[in-house]
């Protein structure tokens, strides 16, 4: 009988890889909360509706990567390609936007049919950040300043670059979008096929094309920064300084854009060159329209999402881990003869009085040699030996497994203070 496998570019977390995603998860969430944000949760799934009207229709997303199907009922759902809109509509539908301000996040998985390869799966997971209901730059620059933090405190920020950009008021897009055309309509036959399919579908998206043909051809062509409306111009202009006040330094890069139709003035992305193609790191951006577009009142907002794989993977490229980290255990009983359930008790008094210290309680028998080969394995400091002998005197043999240091006999209470002293 064939094996089932797991679908192609939806991975399995096995393990040996928990620990890097367990130290990514609990860094992002305790930096967030200390900034004053609060971890909103939704589904999965969600109407198809709701990602045609706030991604566009004619994006790659919608009309190439997003699974999507018909329900029993007949209604057309969609799993979640990424998490802005869908955060959109939870506030909206519970009314978390009507005259306040929010500041929100969010983790976990989200899914688009691509070529599977590093850096980029079919399930990923990102940990998205939105702040609504604020129209100034100061909030573009506390989001900014966050994601910094984030880098930092991971030990990542040496790695990566802040790319920024202003892509203007509805307007001005438009007046770019028909200078940009009337250029590279001149050069069409010098663009590769994907750009010239964008060319009367999504112009600005060919700001983004890899191929080396059509990114000589842009060298030359209209720069966004030159069509901004004066307000959009006043506003990244006093977000630059923001920045430059707060020790961030960016790079202004006038052909990034967004490939979500909503994004509008700020747009930005922590980029990297030690993860292959797969360069972006974290990216966000102001979309000031999409609540109204959604069915909601015209409300200011902001946000960026980061990517948890390539974080890991940028990790275990720098070998940026925490001394430690992987080790299962601090602690590791042997058991030998029937003192099982002695084993259990001396364990379980050790969690009542140490919550913080990791034990394994060895389970299954054997002989000591085989147990201790377990406990080596599991890195822990110390292994506790309980014979027959040792329940009866009330002294457990601690040997210690990575320093050097002669085992010694304790009783319960003298290990309690012995873990203490080493916490």
């Amino acid at each position: 009988m064939k094996k089932i496998q797991a679908i192609r570019g939806m991975n399995d977390l096995l393990p040996s890889d928990s620990p890097y995603w367990q130290y990514v998860e609990a860094t992002l969430a305790d930096i967030l909360q200390s900034y004053g944000y609060q971890e909103i949760r939704f589904p999965i799934l969600e109407s198809t509706d709701l990602f045609k009207r706030s991604i566009g229709e004619v994006t790659d997303i919608v009309e190439k990567e997003m699974y999507t199907f018909d329900d029993r009922n007949g209604d057309s759902v969609t799993l979640r390609p990424e998490g802005t809109a869908s955060c959109v509509r939870a506030c909206e539908e519970h009314g978390l936007l009507y005259n306040q301000t929010q500041r929100l996040w969010y983790m976990g998985p989200m899914f688009r049919y691509e070529r599977p390869q590093k850096g980029r799966y079919r399930q990923f997971h990102q940990c998205g950040v939105e702040a609504f209901g604020m129209d100034g730059p100061d909030i573009d620059a506390e989001v900014l300043l966050l994601s910094a933090r984030i880098l930092r405190e991971l030990g990542v920020a040496e790695s990566v670059t802040l790319q920024l950009n202003s892509l203007g008021d509805t307007e001005s897009r438009a007046a770019y979008k028909t200078a940009l055309v009337a250029y590279l309509e001149t050069h069409y036959d010098q663009l590769d096929a994907d750009s010239q399919r964008r060319l009367t579908t999504n112009p600005l998206r060919i700001l983004d094309s890899k191929e080396a043909s059509t990114q000589a051809l842009l060298d030359k062509a209209p720069v966004l920064l030159d069509y901004l409306d004066e307000t959009s111009r006043a506003h990244f202009e006093q977000l630059k300084r923001l920045l430059d006040a707060g020790g961030v330094t960016y790079q202004v890069n006038p052909r990034l854009v967004r490939g979500l139709d909503y994004y509008g003035k700020t747009a930005f992305e922590w980029v990297t060159d030690k993860l292959g193609a797969q360069s972006t790191v974290c990216a966000g951006g102001r979309y000031d329209g999409l609540v109204e577009q959604l069915g909601g009142k015209p409300t200011p907002a902001v946000g960026f999402g980061i990517g948890l794989e390539r974080l890991v993977l940028l990790l275990q490229a720098l070998e940026q881990m925490p001394e430690g980290l992987t080790q299962q255990a601090d602690v590791y009983l042997v058991a030998l003869g029937d003192v099982q359930a002695q084993a259990l008790q001396l364990a379980e008094h050790i969690r009542d009085q140490l919550p913080y210290i990791r034990i394994i309680n060895h389970c299954g028998g054997g002989s000591l040699k085989s147990q201790m080969k377990k406990a080596d394995k599991s890195a822990a400091d110390i292994a506790i030996i309980l014979g027959e002998d040792e329940v009866k005197s009330g002294k457990f043999a601690v040997k210690y497994l990575r320093y050097e240091q002669p085992q010694e006999f304790l009783t319960q209470t003298e290990i309690i203070k012995l873990l203490q002293s080493l916490a």
